[in-house]
C-alpha cells in the first residue's frame, strides 16, 4: 500500500547540546545536575519529490530511564551512542512510507544497536526498553515532524485513510479494525492546558527551607512559584519508602499552597503524586491515603492522581491495583512501552495512562489511542523537556482528547534551554494563570 504523501529519508544530521541545571533534582533517590540533550534534523521528500526538514529533540535522561548499579556516565554514553546509531540508521529509509511505519521500524532497531551501544560504552548488562524508546524519540519526532513539512500540513492532520496506509488493527489489536489515529486526535490543539508544577524532594517550599538562595530572578520556594505562575497545578515528588515523610510532604504541601491561593483569591486547584515505583506493594500507597486523609482531608481530595508507584517490571514484580484505583486513578508510566504492557497494567488495575514525548511521537499516539479505547484516564508526564523537547510534549497534550493537564518543569530547573524558544513561543514557555498556550502549536510539521 501507497499515499502520495508518503515520505523516504534523505539525510540525517545528529548534535549534543550540553545543559546545566539551575536547582538539582531529585527522583528515585538520585539527583540530576546536568543533561545531554539530543538533537535530530532529518531531510525527507515525498513521492513528487516535495522535501521538508524535521527536527527532533530530547534530553538523554539516563537517570529517569535506565535505573542501575553501573556508573551513570557509562549509561549516558550508551544511549548516546544508541541515538547516534538509530539517527545514522534511519537513513537507511529510502522506501516511503508514513510516519507511524518509520518510526516503528526504527524501534525494530533499537535492540540490536543498543546491544552495540552499551558494549561500546562498557556496560555488560543489556538496555531497559524503556531507555531505548528515549534514545529513538528524537529520531521518531524529526521524521514526525519532517513528515507534515515535506506535505506542508500539520503532522497531526495526516492521520486519516487517506495518508496512512494502514489502520490501526496493524499496530494494536483487531478491535481497531477500520480505525485511524484521526478519530483519536484533535484537528486543532486545545487553545490553552493546565500546567502541572514539579514540587521535587528537594524543592524548599517556604522560605524557611532555603540555605542559599539562587542568584537569579526566578522564584526558589513553593509559596513563590505559586503567585508567579498562578499555578493550579502541583506534581508533589515523594519518597515511596518512608511513609512518614510521604504523608508529611503532602500535608506541607498543602499548608503553603493553601495560604499562597488564599493570597490570590484562589479556592480550586490540584495534586498529582509520584512516588517513582519506590512503593514496595499496594499496601503502602493504601496506608499512605488513609493517612493522608486523616491529617489533611483537603489535600486528598485535592489529588488528581497518583503515578506507578510500585516497580517498572510489572511482569515479575506486578502488584495489583485495584483497590487503590478505587480511591484515586492510578496511571502506568515507567512501565509503559508497548501495547503489551499497557494492556497488562490494565489487568493490575492501573486506570490511567502517562503519555511521554520522550518515548516518541509513534509510541505516543498509539498508546494514547488504546487507551482511550479502554476508557482510562490520560495525562502527559515530562522528563524535564526544555525547548524544543518540550513543544514535542506539549503538541501531544494539545492534540489528544481528554489529557488532563500538561507537566513542564524546565522552566524550574533548568530554563536558559528555554530561552531561544521562548521569544518563538511566549504564551508556552512564560506561564501566566497556570495555563501553558498551546494555541500557536498549527504549523507545518509538529507545530513548531
Amino acid at each position: 500500500m501507497s499515499k502520495p504523501t508518503d515520505i523516504r529519508v534523505v539525510d540525517t544530521r545528529f548534535e549534543i547540546e550540553p545543559l546545566s541545571f539551575r536547582a538539582p533534582l531529585k527522583f528515585g533517590g538520585r539527583v540530576v545536575e546536568h543533561y545531554q540533550i539530543v538533537n535530530v534534523s532529518i531531510t525527507a521528500e515525498t513521492r513528487s519529490g516535495k522535501r521538508g526538514v524535521g527536527f527532533g529533540s530530547m534530553p538523554i535522561g539516563h537517570i529517569w530511564a535506565w535505573p542501575t548499579q553501573e556508573e551513570p556516565s557509562k549509561t549516558e554514553q550508551a544511549m548516546k551512542l544508541l541515538s547516534e546509531s538509530l539517527t545514522g540508521a534511519a537513513r537507511d529509509f529510502t522506501e516511503f512510507a508514513h510516519p507511524i511505519d518509520l518510526g516503528l521500524l526504527l524501534a525494530e532497531r533499537i535492540e540490536p544497536l543498543s546491544k552495540k551501544a552499551t558494549e561500546s560504552a562498557g556496560i555488560k548488562e543489556s538496555m531497559p526498553r524503556l531507555a531505548g524508546l528515549v534514545a529513538a524519540s528524537p529520531v521518531d519526532a524529526a521524521l514526525h515532524d519532517a513528515f507534515g513539512k515535506a506535505n506542508s500540513a500539520n503532522s497531526y492532520n495526516l492521520l486519516s485513510d487517506r495518508e496512512m496506509n494502514y489502520d490501526l488493527s496493524r499496530y494494536l489489536d483487531r478491535s481497531f479494525a477500520g480505525e485511524y489515529l484521526e478519530q483519536y486526535t484533535l484537528r486543532q490543539p486545545k487553545p490553552r492546558m493546565p500546567l502541572y508544577h514539579l514540587v521535587g524532594a528537594l524543592d524548599p517550599l517556604t522560605d524557611a527551607d532555603v540555605k542559599s538562595r539562587i542568584p537569579d530572578d526566578l522564584p526558589q520556594t513553593l509559596e513563590e512559584w505559586v503567585p508567579f505562575n498562578g499555578l493550579t497545578h502541583l506534581k508533589i515528588k515523594l519518597a515511596g519508602d518512608q511513609l512518614d515523610w510521604d504523608v508529611d510532604r503532602v500535608a506541607a504541601v498543602e499548608a503553603v499552597a493553601k495560604e499562597a491561593q488564599s493570597k490570590r483569591g484562589c479556592n480550586a486547584w490540584h495534586y498529582s503524586l509520584d512516588f517513582n515505583e519506590r512503593c514496595a506493594d499496594v499496601n503502602y500507597v493504601l496506608e499512605f491515603l488513609r493517612r493522608v486523609a486523616e491529617k489533611s482531608p483537603t489535600a486528598l481530595d485535592r489529588v488528581q492522581y497518583i503515578e506507578q508507584p510500585t516497580h517498572r517490571d510489572l511482569k515479575t514484580h506486578g502488584t495489583p491495583m485495584h483497590e487503590a484505583a478505587r480511591i484515586k486513578p492510578v496511571v502506568i508510566d515507567e512501565s509503559l512501552v508497548d501495547y503489551e504492557s499497557l494492556l497488562l497494567a490494565r489487568e493490575l488495575g492501573y486506570t490511567g495512562v502517562a503519555l511521554k514525548a520522550c518515548k516518541g511521537q509513534t509510541e505516543s499516539l498509539l498508546m494514547a489511542a488504546a487507551a482511550q479505547k479502554q476508557g482510562m484516564f490520560l495525562c502527559v508526564q515530562d522528563l524535564t523537556c526544555p525547548g524544543a523537547s518540550f513543544l514535542h510534549s506539549a503538541g501531544i497534550a494539545a492534540r489528544i482528547p481528554g489529557i488532563a493537564a500538561i507537566e513542564g518543569n524546565a522552566r524550574q530547573y533548568c530554563p536558559s534551554g528555554n530561552v531561544e524558544w521562548a521569544a518563538r513561543f511566549p504564551g508556552i514557555f512564560q506561564i501566566k494563570e497556570g495555563t501553558v498556550e498551546t494555541a500557536s502549536l498549527t504549523g507545518n510539521g509538529l507545530g513548531h
